[in-house]
Parts: structure tokens; C-alpha cells; sequence
């Protein structure tokens, strides 16, 4: 106790967090210094069952009557978790101000949704944003834009803790960094806390809205859904993950279980070493978490308030200037075993569009999509129900670098996969297809002339473009 102690002395210095954000930091790292984890059997894990996991297709018909729709869509509120920051992919800010397709943001696409929903429905469906502090300056600015639009903007903040120094347990902002990266977010399980703590919960209570629906601003596929909304709001559901079928570019992502009677989330992080392999193979756990949750909003009020949601910590180290720190992290997605009548529902993958790298806005800015209304769907030419497999190499991984060696996106409606390596730049009107592969040599730029048409090729040199 010694170690939360040293940091409580430290804590009470610290003027840049309130008093809510001090508690909830305190007792995230007594829970973690504790060791409370919840140590999983392997032999007491069972398949869910389509009670549990209820497959879409199963789900009722929506009436045909609009009113019944509006008064559905009067209990919704729309969540986007918006702390993420565009780093990765080379853009300073919130990482949903990224232009997406046609010129639009993944901000302008999900007002575009909402708007038309609440337009078509006569409803208000407000849409929330919950920032990091990383994000939250930024965010306000581009918010601004949509003051004339029929849609209610509401953002708030995760909570903001502070780093600690892994040898000693001292908060970083107290010992030599002051700045910004003293802090950091949480996780998305904070979203349970940071609602409540924000006044925001008690806001949409007072107005009647009973379901938030939570996604990553970066899904392009997480649209509303009123089968979902219906299902849950029907059966008392007070908690939905949106599960969909694993294929081989899933396998670390956390999965539904049965366990002692409830419906749980299993990281990959808790699986015994032994198990590992068996985790990530297709056979036995057959779905994963695309982070769409649907929560009912009273409840979030009676678990917080009980301080009930002790979700799985997950410690991330960081080295931050040279030195060692710790940040304690939780997802939302584990919440799922302390809300009632849990479930999961295994959806069609069009609902899981991530856009985490320059490889995924080449698919979503090709023909392999379209754009209608705000909503992306793909297209119906194309044959295969998987994507293509694309691997940019490093040239391309800034977003200004990807848009810049493209003059326009190819055409990949039969692409299989592609591979590019070196200092390649694309023309116009390319048309790709089958399994291509497309090597600069080191020290060499080569360029892709415009309207050639490139069929399970290996390309590696000007003169393998011409045969």
C-alpha cells in the first residue's frame, strides 16, 4: 500500500484533474496493484449459443409503420469515440477529421447519416463525441461547421490520468514532465464513467433516451441499426456487442464466451500461453468484437453509481523521452458481463469497415465502394464477399504520401491482392486485378503509366510493364 499511498501525496499536487478523475485513477491503480484480475479456467469456457450470440438474420421484421420507427429512434443517442489521434497514419489532430472519400471527413459522413435519419424520421437523434484531451480543442473547432444542421452535437471528455514512472510508481507530471505527455486516456471503458461524470448521462436521461449507441469514429460501417435497436429495446436488453465472423486477418481480436453462466469478453491478453493458438484459431472461436456496442443508459447510471464495472486492466507500458512508464487501461467491451440480459449479435461484416491505415482508404476510396448519403456500402460488382489484401510499404504510409504517389485510386473491383514496395507512383485510370505485386528496385522510382490494365502480375522494373 505503500506504492498508492507515494502516489495519493502526489496526486493532491496535481491541479490539471478534478476530484471525480483523481478517485477513478486512484482506484483503478488499487485495483491493479491488488491483482484482482479475473484468472480464467480454460476448461469452463463454452461456445455461446444463439440465445447469447443471436444471429441477424433471426432478428424480428422492422413494422412498417414510420411512427413506430420515430418513437424507436426518440430513445437513441449516438456515441462516436473520438480520442484517437491520426499519428499513425501521418495527420496531426483527431484522427476523424482524415478525409475519407469525396472530400469528406469521417465527421462529415456521420453527420451526413444522422441527419438523414432524423430528416426521414422527424426524429432527434443527438450525436455525441467523446474526446481526449488530445483531441477535445481540435474537435470543438470542426463542430462549429455543423451549426446550421439538423442535429443536436454534444461532446465531452474521457477522462485524463496521470502516466506513472515505472520505477518508483510517481506520476509523471510530477517528476519532469509537465506537459502533455505526463497524461494520457484511459481506454474506451472509461466512456462508462466519463458519461456520468461529464453531466451528459443525466441530460439524455431527463430527455427520455433510453440506448447509446458506442463505435469508433473511424468505422465507416457502424450505421444505425433499427432491427438492433428494436431487439434490444423488445427483450430488456440492457448491453449488445456486435460480433462478426473471424477470418485470418482477425485473429487477435477479442471474442464472446460463455462463463459460469454469463456472456463475456476474452482478449487474447488473458489466454494462457498453452492456449494461445487454439484462441486464435478460426474453428473454435468462430466471431470477435467490432467495438459497435449498444448500451442502455440506465443502467450505465445504476452500474457506475454502484461502482460495479470492473472491467479487466490492461497496463500498457510506454517509454516516453527515454524514460519507463505505465499507463492503466480499460475497454468497453468487457463491460459486457456486469449489465443484464447481455448479448451478443453476430452482424454481416459490412458493419466492420475500420480505416486504421493508407491500405484500408485505398478500399474505401475505390470502386470497391460507393457513397451514398453519408453511408458506404460496397459494391455490388464485385464477387468475392472478401476484400483484397493490400500491403503499401513505408512510402506510402502517411496519408499526404499515399494521396500523393496515386493520381487517382485504381480500379480493384477483381484485385485479389497487392503488394508494393519502393518508390512506385500510380497514374490515372490504372485497373488492377488478380494477385499483383509491384517491387521498385532500392534507389529506383518507377511509375505505373496511366490506364494500364495489370493482371497477376509481378512487376519490378519498367520492362514488365510493357509485356
Amino acid at each position: 500500500m505503500e506504492k498508492l499511498d507515494h502516489i495519493k501525496s502526489h496526486l493532491a499536487t496535481l491541479s490539471q484533474i478534478g476530484e471525480n478523475e483523481k478517485n477513478g485513477f486512484i482506484n483503478l491503480v488499487s485495483r491493479y496493484l491488488s491483482g484482482e484480475a479475473q484468472h480464467i479456467e480454460w476448461s469452463k469456457i463454452q461456445t455461446p449459443t444463439d440465445e447469447v450470440v443471436v444471429p441477424y438474420d433471426t432478428l424480428a421484421p422492422l413494422s412498417d409503420d414510420p411512427a413506430e420507427t420515430k418513437k424507436l429512434l426518440d430513445k437513441l443517442v449516438v456515441l462516436k469515440l473520438n480520442g484517437g489521434l491520426g499519428t499513425t497514419m501521418g495527420c496531426t489532430g483527431p484522427k476523424s477529421v482524415i478525409e475519407v472519400r469525396n472530400g469528406f471527413t469521417f465527421l462529415d459522413l456521420i453527420v451526413q447519416q444522422i441527419e438523414n435519419l432524423n430528416k426521414k424520421y422527424g426524429c432527434n437523434v443527438p450525436l455525441v463525441l467523446m474526446n481526449s484531451f488530445n483531441t477535445h480543442d481540435d474537435t470543438l473547432k470542426i463542430v462549429d461547421k455543423y451549426a446550421n444542421s439538423n442535429i443536436q452535437i454534444h461532446t465531452f471528455n474521457q477522462s485524463q490520468y496521470p502516466r506513472l514512472v515505472a520505477e518508483d510508481f510517481t506520476p509523471f507530471p510530477c517528476k519532469g514532465q509537465p506537459g502533455k505527455d505526463g497524461w494520457y486516456p484511459p481506454g474506451h471503458g472509461d466512456v462508462f464513467p466519463a458519461l456520468m461524470n461529464s453531466g451528459k448521462l443525466s441530460t439524455f436521461l431527463s430527455q427520455d433516451k433510453e440506448y447509446a449507441f458506442i463505435a469508433n469514429s473511424d468505422n465507416l460501417g457502424a450505421i444505425v441499426d433499427l432491427k438492433i435497436l428494436n431487439h434490444l429495446v423488445k427483450n430488456k436488453n440492457e448491453y449488445c456487442m456486435e460480433v462478426t465472423p473471424k477470418t485470418l486477418a482477425d485473429v487477435k481480436g477479442g471474442t464472446l464466451i460463455s462463463y459460469e453462466g454469463k456472456v463475456q469478453l476474452l482478449e487474447i491478453a488473458q489466454v494462457p500461453d498453452a492456449h494461445v493458438n487454439e484462441f486464435k484459431s478460426i474453428e473454435k472461436f468462430k466471431i470477435f468484437n467490432t467495438n459497435n456496442l449498444w448500451l442502455n443508459l440506465n443502467a450505465v447510471k445504476r452500474l457506475v453509481e454502484a461502482d460495479a464495472l470492473k472491467m479487466e486492466i490492461i497496463p500498457n507500458p510506454k517509454e516516453v523521452e527515454g524514460t519507463k512508464v505505465l499507463q492503466l487501461e480499460t475497454a468497453a467491451g468487457a463491460a459486457i458481463r456486469f449489465f443484464d440480459h447481455a448479448i451478443g449479435i453476430n452482424v454481416p461484416r459490412s458493419r466492420f469497415l475500420p480505416v486504421k491505415a493508407t491500405s484500408d482508404l485505398l478500399l474505401v476510396q475505390s470502386d470497391l465502394y460507393t457513397l451514398v448519403d453519408g453511408f458506404v456500402s460496397r459494391n455490388s460488382a464485385r464477387e468475392n464477399p472478401e476484400n483484397p489484401s493490400i500491403e503499401l510499404g513505408p512510402e506510402f504510409k502517411k496519408v499526404s504520401n499515399f494521396l500523393s504517389r496515386f493520381k487517382t485510386i485504381p480500379s480493384i473491383i477483381n484485385l485479389d491482392s497487392l503488394t508494393v514496395t519502393g518508390d512506385v507512383w500510380f497514374g490515372a485510370g490504372i485497373v488492377l486485378k488478380g494477385k499483383v505485386k509491384i517491387a521498385a528496385k532500392p534507389g529506383e522510382k518507377l511509375e505505373i503509366p496511366d490506364g494500364i490494365v495489370i493482371e497477376n502480375k509481378e512487376i519490378n522494373g519498367p520492362g514488365d510493364l510493357s509485356s
